[in-house]
């Protein structure tokens, strides 16, 4: 079979900011390169400044007519499409569940990939949904994890065959982020600001107050971009308010222009409860910046000795490493020298080879 005849089905929730959506934007062009036939399934398809690239690269996006991710009719839908793929990879919940039901309704022959991005998720601690999560994990043909540590969550979680499981880290553009030219730091700031970014959504997972917080401890011209959105971004504000920190605290929604925001950027954070394998942290090292992270799953590996790490919620202990950063060049320098290095193990080419694998093994390629 020459690999133009492979059919590849991806499926996401949508494409809002995320690691799992900006990993769709980076990898789908390098697959249609390497000659795959590769659509994309939403099912929220609503315009975002991701789906605009990715239409630009002529990337086929079929979008689901219902609006919530959690309508259980998307499985109607999902279950009129999947006989014409040889393959249907699925990222996040509960995209999860919808295509493994849809299988299971039409008994379609077609093979799935479910990728794990994250150590952990809500559904772990709720009896039912525990059951229901092994019936679906069952349905998949193969498991990807994104990082050690989620491989051994969801092995220990799943306790299945250890055929299902492979490990393949995530990877970012590296050479998107190394070309890319800074935006004016004038744009948003002072030009004598100390420029500290975060990107993240705005969801339970992410941790933006210990940022926020972390300017009580630091003079006023250090001022904070978040970069993204989402559900708790309205609480946020709402406290950044209360702070008085409206100045100081600047949010930039959903953008595009992540490489050169990082570029511009004197220091870059990621505050977080827990992560799978960050697409974010990889993109902050990689843009030359120091970078600093919670100590916490799925960030310790990646950012320890590289990076800087700083207990989870310790605000003040974050406040003092960006203080030093600012006042010690050769810590700076220092610090930002070891991040690029430790970016260079995860581009996204060579994630895309080890999927490429992935889909050959399972459509018996030769």
């Amino acid at each position: 079979m020459e690999n133009e005849s492979i059919k590849v089905l991806h499926v996401i929730n949508s494409l809002a900011t995320g690691g799992a959506e900006k990993l769709i934007l980076d990898s789908l062009p390098i697959y249609k390169e390497k000659g795959l036939q590769v659509d994309l399934f939403l099912l929220n398809g609503r315009e975002t400044p991701f789906l605009n690239k990715l239409k630009e690269e002529n990337i086929k996006v079929i979008r689901s007519k219902y609006k919530s991710f959690y309508n259980p009719l998307h499985i109607l839908e999902l279950t009129s499409l999947i006989h014409r793929y040889d393959l249907i990879h699925v990222h996040l919940f509960p995209a999860l569940y919808w295509v493994g039901l849809s299988k299971l309704l039409v008994q379609a022959k077609v093979k799935l990939i479910y990728t794990e991005h994250n150590t952990s998720n809500r559904r772990r601690g709720n009896l039912i949904l525990n059951m229901t999560d092994k019936l679906i994990y069952k349905i998949y043909h193969k498991l990807i994890t994104i990082s050690p540590e989620v491989d051994k969550n969801l092995r220990d979680y799943l306790n299945f065959s250890n055929l299902k499981f492979q490990l393949i880290p995530n990877g970012v553009n590296l050479e998107e982020i190394r070309r890319a030219e800074p935006v004016a730091k004038t744009l948003f700031l002072n030009k004598d600001d100390i420029c500290i970014l975060q990107v993240s959504s705005f969801r339970p997972q992410k941790d933006q107050e210990t940022l926020i917080k972390s300017l009580l401890y630091l003079p006023e011209n250090f001022k904070i971009l978040l970069v993204g959105d989402g559900p708790l971004r309205g609480k946020v504000e709402e406290n950044v308010k209360k702070r008085k920190l409206e100045k100081r605290v600047i949010f930039l929604g959903i953008r595009s222009d992540i490489p050169q925001l990082l570029k511009m950027a004197d220091i870059v954070v990621l505050s977080s409860y827990y992560e799978g394998l960050s697409l974010s942290s990889i993109e902050g090292m990689a843009s030359g910046k120091p970078f600093l992270a919670s100590d916490v799953p799925g960030l310790h590996n990646i950012v320890k000795d590289a990076g800087i790490l700083f207990p989870l919620g310790d605000s003040k202990t974050l406040s003092s490493e960006v203080l030093k950063l600012v006042q010690d060049k050769f810590y700076y320098q220092t610090i930002s020298e070891r991040v690029v290095e430790r970016a260079g193990n995860y581009d996204v080419k060579v994630m895309v080879d080890k999927y490429f694998q992935v889909y050959e093994e399972l459509v018996d390629v030769n």
